[in-house]
């Protein structure tokens, strides 16, 4: 039976990201009543930053050779990497177990929220693979990055997301979705262009229920 994990970055409730991914969540698991699903909150319910402890981990993954990751545990020795252990084993377990991945994230300042790095920081080991795995990613950006426009060079949330999950889970499915101009809703600069945001929302919306229903069928 097919999993969903769900990640929200945004540090708003009521954001637009954790609209649109809601939006998603809803229409699986209305198709899956009974599949497992995960919902983490890391703007809520923060993840640590990694530490010294978690490198030595990683350090031991490379020198075993390791690449099941449920054989990571065997590389845990000291008091402080049982503690680094801790944190990582739950949240690598939701991972695991998960045949698709919604990441709800804004771009903040150009790149991803400190909170989505720190989960991404904790389950990443060297030549681990996720093949298989799914993982679609909706963003919410303040103003318009999409291909073609003067600033679409500087958008390091969704490229940065799906160049990861590429090129080092060698994940082949990353869809990614965004809704763009969210600003104007709050800055006079860019009220002339609110009806940019509305048709983007708009489409953002359709391609939400678009990958919703792709996903229901390939389950």
């Amino acid at each position: 039976m097919p999993g969903l994990l769900h990640l929200d970055a945004s540090a708003r409730s009521r954001s637009l990201s954790r609209r649109l991914g809601a939006r998603f969540a809803d229409r699986w698991r209305a198709a899956h009543p009974d599949a497992p699903y995960v919902h983490r909150d890391l703007a809520a319910d923060p993840v640590p930053f990694i530490g010294e402890a978690w490198t030595e981990l990683c350090d031991e993954v490379m020198r075993r050779g390791l690449t099941e990751p449920r054989r990571y545990a065997e590389v845990v020795g000291t008091p402080a990497q049982r503690a680094a252990w801790a944190v990582v084993a739950p949240l690598l377990d939701e991972l695991l177990a998960a045949d698709v991945v919604l990441v709800a994230t804004p771009m903040y300042n150009f790149s991803v929220p400190a909170a989505l790095k720190a989960w991404i920081d904790q389950v990443t080991f060297p030549r681990m693979s996720l093949a298989g795995t799914r993982f679609i990613v909706v963003c919410a950006r303040g103003g318009a990055y999409q291909p073609g426009t003067p600033r679409a060079a500087v958008e390091h949330a969704t490229t940065y997301l799906r160049d990861f999950f590429d090129g080092h889970f060698a994940v082949t499915e990353v869809d990614v979705v965004a809704a763009e101009l969210v600003n104007s809703l709050v800055d006079p600069r860019l009220a002339d262009r609110r009806a940019e945001h509305e048709a983007s929302l708009v489409a953002a919306e359709a391609e939400v229920d678009r990958l919703a229903a792709r996903a229901v069928v390939a389950a």
